[in-house]
């Protein structure tokens, strides 16, 4: 059984009454998601990864170079790492950037 008024003269007061506040709870949350937006603008950017590996292109995407996370010359195949892996890395081979050199930043010299 529906708790609803059966009547259309209620039924209808009902409706737009619901419009209503269906209006009012809109306005409240785009009002509260500027406000979120709004700080998330003044909340200042996270720091950069100390560390990344980039990745090549293709099946197994293997690490193809090796930056410090401040790096200028990365790309959007960069994934961040810990130091311990970058070196293991760095041991076995992968290149370093040869802008921000973290293998001298990490003192693993070629």
């Amino acid at each position: 059984m529906s708790e609803l008024p059966p009547d259309v003269p209620r039924l209808s007061t009902l409706v737009i009454y619901l419009r209503g506040e269906l209006g009012r709870a809109e306005k409240a949350l785009a009002v509260a998601e500027e406000r979120a937006a709004l700080a998330a603008r003044r909340r200042p950017p996270p720091d950069p990864p100390a560390w990344l590996i980039e990745r090549g292109i293709g099946v197994g995407r293997l690490p193809a170079r090796i930056h410090k996370g401040d790096c200028w010359d990365t790309r959007s195949r960069c994934a961040p790492a810990p130091p311990e892996q970058i070196r293991a890395l760095l041991a076995q081979g992968v290149a370093p950037c040869i802008h921000c050199r973290p293998d001298t930043a990490l003192g693993v010299l070629e």
